[in-house]
């Protein structure tokens, strides 16, 4: 049944390409038949003059008909078969092609071809209309393949993004700026036609016309230039976290256009950034961080610093029984043991000789409690150290790296981290800092 239907279409289509390029058919037996026509009319009491005008009627609704039979059998059966096939093949992109409508589009020229090649013949005595129709069909064939074009291009464009590369590299700009050219040779030709005008006659005058042209197109040029930039130096790509606080800009890059990068902002608004933007101005890529295996906890608690004391022998057993300070704690005293003998230092002095610090002993603790944490990446930078006192306290900092980058479960191994810090510190002996509240005066007031 597929064959023979196959079959029966190219024999339609050999036949219209016959009636369509041979000159015989078109000058010599259309025009007869016009001839026939008239005569036929005039022959029923028809003057000749509405006979001429009835017989141009007849042509039309016959070219007409043409056309419909023509696009019905682009549309409807070789699309279907097309359809057909493609749907049975096991590649991709032909079916992107038939979903972007590409070969729908091509099908319009079908009745185009009709009009132009049998217009002539049908009103060879009317060369003003003929001109006319010709135009109008110019025009439309035009704009038919402009519409092509465009939907190619957008095949092409998602093709490109259901492919790996599509990840790192975005060619939509690029794309862009092949539509706007398609569509400026478009207005070209089709203005060259209204106008009865040579192409190269417009495009001549574009010189003249450049700094117009730059003025009208600065947004583009400038998404153009910037697109090749962030491309050639993989400043950012799809997917991208960024930070842009100048342009309200901080979630993911969603989208990279020619004039535009959209950003989706984690409250889930949409920040639009031009393009070039972002290579005149500075903005924040956390690729880096995602690609690194840990996302950073800098954090500091701030210690009372009136809390800081030595270590008396009875803090000293009480941090001996705590399971990660042990083996520290005992090498503390080995070592200062032997350094005190050593130096005859007398130990009743407090400042005499060396002793532990509940502070310095409290940061080895952190050291050790956040290395048995299985959620902080101890293969990154790894630090607990003091910041320069101030007047509100000590601060310790916490600057490690967390295994998990999803906010949040980050925030969450953050917090965990810290709240079990503010509980330990009373073990240690220590306070932090913060500004006295008005519980704070009314306690003093009761008592």
């Amino acid at each position: 049944m597929i064959n023979y239907l196959i079959s029966k279409v190219f024999a339609v289509t050999f036949y219209l390409q016959e009636l369509v390029t041979n000159s015989s058919l078109e000058k010599g037996e259309i025009q007869n038949w016009g001839k026939i026509i008239k005569t036929w009319l005039i022959e029923q009491g028809i003057a000749e003059n509405y006979a001429n005008y009835m017989k141009i009627a007849i042509f039309l609704i016959v070219i007409a008909l043409l056309c419909f039979i023509a696009n019905f059998i682009a549309k409807k059966i070789i699309l279907s078969i097309l359809a057909m096939f493609i749907k049975k093949s096991k590649t991709e992109w032909d079916d992107i092609l038939l979903e972007k409508k590409v070969f729908n589009r091509i099908s319009h020229f079908a009745p185009a071809m009709v009009i132009y090649f049998l217009i002539e013949p049908a009103l060879a005595n009317n060369p003003g209309w003929v001109n006319t129709i010709q135009s109008g069909t110019y025009i439309y064939m035009i704009a038919a393949g402009m519409m092509v074009l465009i939907s190619f291009f957008n095949a092409i464009g998602e093709i490109y993004n259901r492919l790996p590369a599509a990840k790192n590299r975005s060619i939509k700009s690029y794309l862009q700026v092949v539509k706007i050219f398609v569509y400026f040779i478009s207005g070209i030709l089709i203005i060259s036609i209204l106008m009865g005008k040579s192409p190269g006659y417009f495009l001549g005058g574009l010189g003249a016309m450049a700094a117009i042209l730059m003025l009208v197109f600065k947004d583009s040029i400038l998404g153009l230039v910037g697109g090749i930039q962030i491309a050639s130096n993989d400043l950012l790509r799809p997917g991208d976290w960024i930070s842009m606080p100048s342009k309200g800009a901080d979630g993911v890059v969603t989208d990279i256009s020619l004039n535009t990068v959209k950003v989706q902002n984690w409250d889930k608004t949409i920040a639009t950034i031009p393009t070039y933007s972002l290579v005149s101005e500075s903005f924040s890529n956390w690729r880096g961080m995602e690609e690194s295996g840990g996302r950073r906890i800098k954090r500091s608690v701030i210690i009372d610093i009136s809390s800081i004391k030595f270590c008396d022998e009875k803090m000293i057993g009480k941090f001996e029984k705590i399971e990660v300070l042990k083996e520290y704690v005992s090498n503390m005293k080995k070592e200062q043991n032997e350094y005190n003998e050593k130096h005859n230092i007398d130990s009743s002095v407090t400042v005499n000789g060396r002793r532990m610090t509940n502070i310095g002993t409290f940061r080895v603790y952190l050291e050790e409690y956040l290395k048995g944490n299985p959620n902080v990446n101890t293969d990154m930078t790894f630090l607990i150290r003091q910041l320069q006192p101030t007047e509100l306290g000590l601060p310790i900092q916490i600057y490690v790296f967390s295994k998990i980058q999803a906010w949040a479960d980050y925030e969450k191994v953050q917090s965990d981290i810290f709240d079990h810090i503010f509980a330990i510190l009373p073990e240690f002996e220590l306070r932090a800092f913060q500004n006295p509240t008005g519980g704070d005066f009314k306690k003093i007031t009761n008592k």
